[in-house]
């Protein structure tokens, strides 16, 4: 039996998406996520396992959330991840699975991944220039990633979309094949401005995507996306002939704050309101502690409580000292 009234937090933003983190590692460095050498990850036993999962998320859907994204780190360095999404999908209330990869694994795991109910998937690709890419991500990795890429679009997924960090002085020069090899592909490229998340994040270099947007308008004839595309925060342009699209995140230059619709679930069990503020709520504790599933959910509920209106990414870049993939992508 569903809840009557949706999570609503106290600004009147609906609750409907939540994205879960398997867990915080990654087989790559991206340089604005991770340090290199960076060893701080979260002992095995505190993260939650599948039945845990597979429980809050459930009391998530009766709260009203119906989109769940599967997120880490890499997610598919979490063993067995196709049995979670296929539990995951056949929650009542759960109408949109989908699942955040740099595509690394994606090449082993994408006919499982497809079969158990994901329907769309996000890949991080920042170049298409190999030296580049292996040059961001901190390993020979362009050929596995490509390959992954491939393998989803083989697979079925649809939309595929190609999550592109736009960084000053380093891939701004290639926005433009960027967007000419999704439109080629049939993929969906998405452009996102660098987040001051812990001292990589800060790091990055930090490239206002609204210039580019209006160049790319006019040498695409771009027009604007009605239709939504996966609840999230990108803005969508489009071909004139619907055939394409691109989308832009920015955090930075035009943040999206009053419209959040997310939170985050880190492997942990920890509940975090917002990427840019330290609200969270820790729900292992109740998991593993003999809680109901009616106080769970009034925790739930309390938790959203917490969401703060805004991030301060512009004013306290250097708030969050926590990495990205420690919150979940």
């Amino acid at each position: 039996m569903f809840a009557i009234a949706p999570l609503q937090d106290r600004f009147g933003r609906a609750i409907r998406y939540l994205r879960l983190s398997v867990t915080d590692r990654c087989d790559l460095r991206c340089n604005y996520c991770l340090p290199k050498g960076f060893n701080g990850y979260e002992e095995p036993a505190n993260w939650l396992s599948f039945d845990e999962m597979t429980r809050l998320v459930g009391i998530f859907a009766q709260a009203g959330v119906s989109r769940v994204r599967l997120t880490g780190g890499e997610p598919l360095l979490r063993h067995n991840l196709p049995e979670l999404a296929a539990r995951i999908s056949a929650l009542p209330g759960v109408e949109d699975l989908s699942l955040s990869t740099n595509a690394t694994q994606l090449v082993k795991h994408a006919v499982a991944l497809k079969a158990a109910g994901v329907k769309r998937i996000n890949v991080s690709l920042d170049s298409l220039d190999k030296g580049c890419i292996n040059t961001i991500t901190g390993r020979d990795s362009f050929d596995a990633i490509m390959a992954g890429i491939m393998a989803g679009k083989a697979a079925g997924f649809d939309p595929i979309k190609l999550n592109m960090v736009a960084m000053r002085g380093v891939n701004e020069h290639e926005i433009r094949r960027m967007v000419a090899f999704c439109l080629e592909n049939d993929f969906i490229l998405r452009l996102i401005e660098a987040m001051p998340m812990g001292s990589t994040g800060r790091n990055a270099q930090y490239l206002d995507l609204n210039p580019v947007r209006e160049q790319l308008l006019a040498e695409f004839g771009l027009i604007p996306e009605v239709a939504e595309l996966g609840g999230g925060p990108a803005r969508y342009w489009q071909t004139a002939d619907g055939s394409g699209r691109v989308g832009f995140i920015t955090p930075i230059s035009q943040h999206f704050c009053a419209t959040c619709n997310r939170v985050r679930l880190a492997v942990d069990g920890t509940l975090y309101m917002c990427l840019g503020q330290e609200e969270k709520f820790e729900f292992a504790p109740l998991l593993r502690g003999g809680a109901s599933d009616a106080e769970i959910l009034a925790a739930l509920k309390f938790a959203i409580e917490l969401k703060p209106e805004r991030h301060e990414f512009k004013e306290q870049p250097g708030k969050i000292i926590r990495f990205m993939s420690q919150t979940g992508g």
